[in-house]
């Protein structure tokens, strides 16, 4: 189906017309397949080495917290309980009728927790490491997998286990934490920015959005094609909440006892998910270069076995020439018809397509077309022409990809005056985001208008000095 037919549907087929990802046999979960994976590594290679510019360094903590852990932690064990999953027992056995169940005599003392975030095991850990002012700032971050039991999944957006890293940095003043949840809050958006070409309204979430236990959750909110917003990442200033919980506390140059003050932020693999609904069209997946695995596919159009073995090799000389480039590059050898193959480089959404036949061959120069425009972009040039010009194209393509999400989150952003209106702008179909005066959220009824519609609200952003606020559907 098209975006406008139904765009659930169509979300679905892209990802599996592209191959990036499939259902798992484990509910609500998902295989990341290799073009999928190739593609969250490049994400996560980009955002690694901008979280260690920040002086964070990477460290890995256990998948299982004891369920006492959680507990410490009021707000944010509610927050959480009902996407928990827990490990009780640590032994199988056969049953009566069969098959494998757990052992009675081997119930664990203490239920595990699979992480669904890991606050509570850092934050015992750091009241370890933590003794003195000298050993704070401590910044620490994880690439990992967490589990949260969701009822309605789909992939990369909403999945039980997914992918993310998580930051947790600790300070020994309100402002430095502040501080530092707002600057990580940036770091999200220049990778979202300038690698993803994805725009957004970075803002601070409201009060009934905040993550549970912090004192202040600012966020980076992207529309989709739908109208929809998505949650693109998170930094949370906890405050003084975990660090007296878990006992951070440090002996200040005052020679006094002091808990820390910490901060959280995280980023996770529904970025896929808000990079495919951005950019995509009615033919498939759409890549910025920066993140896409193979940036150029090169075509060999072959019309039959006479002059093959010329044109691929002219094929494989320009793959290696793009290469010393640093253009991830893939040439397709298959056996498959020549369209097959152009359909199939649209649908994974490779930047640049470039077309090689024998007349290419004979004459020196390729033919290149861009996945973001289409056939309307088709180009022919020398060889020499396309290799120089290759790196100022991928550039281009990506401001593209940028300016045209930007422009249509602007132009579906509607200024209106309260209550009323909004309740109006949605009875009659309105779609986007809304933005009013932020106090609409001191409105009692309020809560009612956001059931009948199921909208939230999204943020407080920035550029209007948290005086107003942003209401939506969402993701």
């Amino acid at each position: 189906p098209t975006r406008e037919e139904n765009f659930p549907e169509w979300y679905q087929q892209v990802i599996k017309a592209a191959d990036l990802a499939e259902n798992a046999p484990v509910r609500g979960c998902m295989v990341i397949k290799p073009y999928g994976f190739a593609l969250w590594e490049n994400v996560q290679r980009a955002l690694d080495d901008m979280i260690k510019e920040e002086d964070v360094q990477n460290a890995y903590f256990p998948l299982l917290i004891p369920l006492s852990f959680i507990s410490r932690e009021a707000e944010h064990v509610d927050g959480f309980a009902k996407e928990c999953a827990v490990v009780t027992h640590h032994r199988l056995e056969k049953g009566e009728e069969g098959g494998l169940v757990p052992s009675p005599d081997a119930q664990l003392e203490e239920p595990f927790i699979i992480r669904p975030t890991s606050e509570t095991i850092i934050g015992d850990s750091m009241a370890k490491w933590v003794q003195s002012y000298r050993d704070l700032p401590l910044k620490l971050n994880q690439w990992c997998n967490v589990m949260r039991w969701e009822l309605r999944t789909r992939m990369f957006l909403r999945t039980s286990e997914f992918l993310w890293q998580e930051g947790h940095n600790a300070f020994a003043t309100p402002e430095e934490a502040n501080e530092d949840a707002r600057k990580m809050l940036k770091v999200y958006q220049k990778l979202y920015r300038d690698w993803m070409a994805m725009p957004g309204i970075p803002g601070e979430k409201t009060a009934d959005e905040r993550f549970p236990g912090a004192d202040h959750s600012y966020t980076y909110e992207s529309m989709m094609q739908d109208g929809k917003a998505l949650q693109a990442c998170t930094s949370h200033n906890l405050g003084q909440n975990f660090s007296k919980s878990f006992g951070i506390q440090y002996q200040g140059e005052d020679g006094q006892s002091h808990h820390a003050y910490t901060t959280s932020w995280g980023l996770s693999t529904r970025s896929i998910g808000g990079l495919i609904m951005t950019h995509s069209d009615d033919d498939g997946l759409i890549m910025p270069p920066k993140v896409a695995p193979h940036q150029v596919a090169i075509i060999p159009v072959l019309r039959d076995d006479s002059g093959k073995a010329t044109v691929i090799e002219f094929c494989r000389k320009l793959k290696d020439s793009l290469k010393e480039k640093g253009v991830r590059t893939f040439l397709d050898e298959s056996d498959s018809r020549t369209p097959d193959k152009m359909w199939n480089s649209i649908k994974k959404g490779i930047p640049i397509r470039v077309e090689v036949g024998a007349r290419e061959v004979e004459e020196g120069r390729v033919t290149w077309v861009r996945r973001d425009i289409g056939r309307d972009s088709k180009t022919s040039g020398t060889v020499d022409a396309f290799i120089n010009e290759i790196s100022h194209l991928l550039t281009e393509v990506h401001q593209a990809l940028y300016d045209r999400a930007e422009k249509f989150t602007r132009e579906n952003i509607t200024d209106v005056s309260g209550l009323d209106e909004i309740r109006q702008f949605y009875v009659e179909g309105g779609f986007g985001f809304v933005r009013t005066d932020k106090a609409v959220l001191d409105n009692p009824e309020l809560e009612a208008v956001q059931k009948e519609f199921s909208i939230t609200s999204r943020c407080l952003p920035f550029e209007d000095d948290g005086q107003k606020v942003i209401i939506g559907k969402s993701y």
